[in-house]
């Protein structure tokens, strides 16, 4: 079925984990774009804050606060949300929890909840949203990782539930597609990024917890989820480090496990800096929230050629196309000059 989105600034967005992180910097960038959003977080006080911050950028926005770990949050989101903006053309379910340490040291309940959040947060927000958009289209929006391909030591919970995440996302697009509705569905999968994830995590570790260098800014993430809000994508990757981990584990699995093993353990994901005050371990309980970047002082790349290109395929062909016509001209130049 033929299908085209809205213009950004003609949609209204739902979007959980709005308070912090890649979820807050995509309420900003949606409200900048002068998007209408239902905020959806645990914390009441950030998510009135986020709100505040998004209307200033132009935008609209209400608030809900729901943990989306609850039976039930999704459709009563869906539904306050048709009673308020009339409906909605883009769900983005960016919500996760995340627990540092070997998978032996977390209690059953510590891995429930990892699945709960992230993973059956996930499914409830997206069934909730592909029930309303079916009719009318729209896009579903979820937020993998790099880890749904390749799980990363001493994160291993988060690494499963990421992994199940994309299985869902395929099997709901899948299912979409059988019935010709006009729903896009997308995984959007960041590498590392600089935001409060480490602190947010629960840390097993001796000190605290950070994310091993590539990190990336996460307006990055932002940018990649608004344009599938506008276009129809199956995955995004943002960032090309990630892009070389994932593919890592095609390419030779039992090399990638050894240096994980013993070149990223907890040297590689610990820092000397504690965690922001009133941040640390929101696991069960919200914490402080309201800020996009971590508390880290690390170098940060805040462009993406790998994004750029998945975005803009027509440009980057033409460019590499480019590349390849002036390398050429260079080698028969290079040839003639030593033929002479």
């Amino acid at each position: 079925m033929t299908f085209r989105h809205k213009p950004l600034g003609c949609q209204t967005l739902v979007l959980t984990g709005a308070t912090s992180g890649i979820g807050l910097a995509t309420a900003l960038a949606a409200g900048h774009a002068g998007a209408r959003l239902m905020l959806v977080a645990r914390n009441a006080e950030a998510l009135a804050d986020a709100a505040a911050r998004v209307r200033a950028a132009g935008g609209e926005a209400e608030i809900l606060a729901r943990d989306v770990g609850e039976p039930g949050w999704a459709d009563d989101v869906a539904a306050e949300t048709i009673a308020r903006f009339g409906g909605f053309d883009s769900w983005i379910n960016d919500a996760a929890a995340a627990v540092y340490g070997r998978v032996e040291e977390l209690s059953l309940a510590e891995h429930e909840r990892v699945f709960v959040v992230g993973y059956f947060g996930t499914v409830q927000g997206s069934l909730a949203a592909a029930r309303h958009l079916r009719p009318k289209g729209g896009a579903i929006v979820n937020i993998g990782s790099v880890l749904s391909e390749r799980t990363m030591v001493l994160q291993g919970a988060y690494s499963a539930m990421k992994h199940a995440v994309r299985g869902f996302t395929d099997a709901l697009r899948m299912e979409l597609l059988m019935d010709d509705a006009p729903v896009s569905v997308t995984l959007v999968k960041p590498t590392g990024m600089d935001t409060p994830y480490p602190e947010h995590a629960r840390n097993k570790m001796d000190k605290p917890a950070r994310i091993p260098p590539v990190v990336y800014d996460p307006r990055l993430v932002a940018r990649a989820i608004l344009f599938a809000c506008e276009h129809s994508r199956r995955e995004i990757t943002v960032g090309g480090t990630g892009l070389a981990i994932a593919k890592s584990d095609g390419l030779a699995p039992a090399m990638t496990d050894w240096v994980m093993a013993k070149l990223m353990g907890s040297a590689a994901q610990s820092t000397d800096t504690p965690p922001g005050a009133g941040a640390a371990d929101n696991l069960f309980e919200p914490r402080a929230d309201g800020r996009i970047d971590s508390n880290q002082h690390i170098a940060v790349r805040r462009t993406s050629l790998w994004l750029e290109a998945q975005l803009r395929p027509a440009a980057a062909t033409a460019v590499l196309a480019g590349a390849g016509l002036l390398a050429a001209g260079l080698l028969r130049r290079q040839g003639r000059s030593l033929r002479m």
